[in-house]
């Protein structure tokens, strides 16, 4: 079938139009220059054919929520929007490349590299479920590249909320991506179908091809609804997957929801551990925690909103200047409780701000009093159980300015983590029993390590401490 030419650009005030980026179902993409400040932008531009009350509302829910999460580090950023002369909507976005989803299919991209863009387009949509936003459309053509390499999420057109999701609506999903359950009109999406997206979309940049096509072999429509029904995906075929990355994805691609990882949040952290398990320093998770972060701008009528989708675990502030890679940046505060969404996996919820409130007063009243010297976490809930282990004979090895600690398991139990503390003052939690550090030359490195236990800690670790050669 012929492609439709794109449509004539728009005039803009104070934007100048340069060519034409790409055309799709609904809108035209066009490479225009800002005069003020100087910058290109890309301009996304609706079709005037398909411009009703009903699309109108849908662009302005769009750029409110590309609005709202934009200013994450992985999500594409939204300069403005608006409506041009003619009638048509547009929004004014950041530019950036879509090479990513030709290059997995040409070339073999490195396993690492993989791991890296899957826990930032993972922390993207683990914060977009936190503001209780389905995506709806993760694939890899709808990760584009910055000018600096950095990933970034793109496309929330037909993101929606869970009391969206609950009506049966007809979502246009990418078939090689979407779960079997979203094909089978079972919902119309979940956070368990964006766990199976999101494991299929890194399954497609490891493999070059998406899960279920078949070289060689039929791959329409109707052949990849019917091979991704029985949820039994190709090998990836590459020695540099390590066997664990691979079970990790079929996994994620259950063909029962409740089989998958319980959040986005669980996978990545998973992928944090492969990167453990491979050498290389753990990609750096990015979740907002502040309320404020997450807040509606406006009253919260935008149809692109979810109830009731919490995070896992609330994490610490983030600098992009960091050095430290780890298993993302998890605050140490004792205002973490479990409850019935983390049963299965353990996962530890944030406590709603009436809760946490009344946790700081309660423990002010008990006489509670935890000194934050230069520390995040302002108050700590004390373990007074000594059946909690403690970490001991912390092992050193460096490479260049990056260090490796180490350390035997002390004997903890299945849902037990490591809380570690560096000697910046920086917390955070792992499963994995080894911490690496990107220093810098002539740095002082320290790290303590303790047992979290249901949000109770142990006795820490003696400090280890290394000296990284100038």
């Amino acid at each position: 079938m012929a492609r439709r030419l794109p449509s004539q650009p728009p005039v803009l005030p104070g934007f100048s139009h340069v060519h034409v980026l790409g055309s799709g179902g609904f809108a035209d993409v066009f490479l225009y220059e800002q005069n003020m400040p100087r910058r290109q932008v890309a301009v996304k531009v609706m079709l005037s054919e398909v411009v009703n009350d009903q699309v109108r509302q849908m662009f302005q829910a769009e750029a409110n929520l590309m609005a709202q999460l934009s200013a994450h580090p992985s999500i594409l950023t939204v300069y403005q929007a608006s409506v041009s002369a003619d009638g048509r909507p547009y929004l004014v976005m950041e530019l950036c490349s879509a090479a990513l989803s030709a290059r997995y299919r040409s070339e073999r991209i490195p396993v690492p590299e993989v791991l890296r863009i899957a826990v930032k387009i993972g922390s993207a949509i683990e914060t977009a479920h936190r503001a209780g936003v389905l995506h709806r459309d993760i694939k890899p053509s709808n990760i584009l590249m910055t000018a600096y390499g950095h990933p970034v999420l793109s496309d929330f057109g037909i993101a929606a909320t869970v009391a969206e999701t609950k009506e049966q609506e007809t979502v246009g999903m990418s078939i090689p991506w979407s779960a079997p359950e979203v094909l089978m009109d079972e919902t119309p999406g979940s956070v368990q179908s964006e766990v199976w997206s999101l494991a299929a979309t890194v399954y497609s940049l490891l493999a070059g091809r998406s899960p279920f096509e078949v070289p060689g072999d039929s791959n329409k429509s109707t052949d990849l609804i019917s091979r991704i029904n029985r949820a039994k995906p190709q090998p990836i075929a590459r020695a540099d997957v390590p066997a664990s990355l691979e079970k990790l994805l079929a996994s994620a691609m259950s063909r029962n929801p409740k089989n998958r990882p319980d959040s986005i949040l669980e996978l990545i952290r998973s992928f944090q551990s492969i990167e453990t398990e491979l050498g290389v320093p753990q990609t750096q998770i990015e979740v907002a925690i502040d309320d404020w972060a997450l807040a509606t701008v406006g009253d919260l009528e935008e149809k692109t909103r979810v109830r009731g989708v919490a995070g896992a675990m609330v994490p610490t502030g983030t600098n992009r200047r960091r050095r430290r890679r780890n298993d993302s940046q998890y605050s140490s505060v004792g205002t973490m409780v479990r409850d019935s969404v983390g049963a299965r996996s353990g996962t530890v919820r944030p406590a709603a701000p009436g809760r946490l409130r009344a946790l700081v007063w309660g423990l002010v009243a008990c006489g509670v009093l935890a000194l934050a010297l230069g520390i995040t976490a302002a108050f700590v809930l004390v373990n007074a159980n000594s059946g909690i282990p403690t970490v001991s004979n912390i092992s050193v090895a460096k490479q260049g300015t990056t260090v490796r600690f180490a350390w035997k398991n002390p004997g903890i139990a299945a849902q037990d983590e490591y809380q570690i503390t560096t000697s910046d003052s920086d917390s955070s939690l792992q499963v994995a029993n080894s911490f690496v550090v990107d220093a810098a030359a002539g740095e002082h490195v320290c790290i303590t390590v303790t047992v979290n236990r249901d949000g109770k800690l142990g006795t820490p670790s003696t400090p280890k401490c290394v000296d990284v050669a100038g």
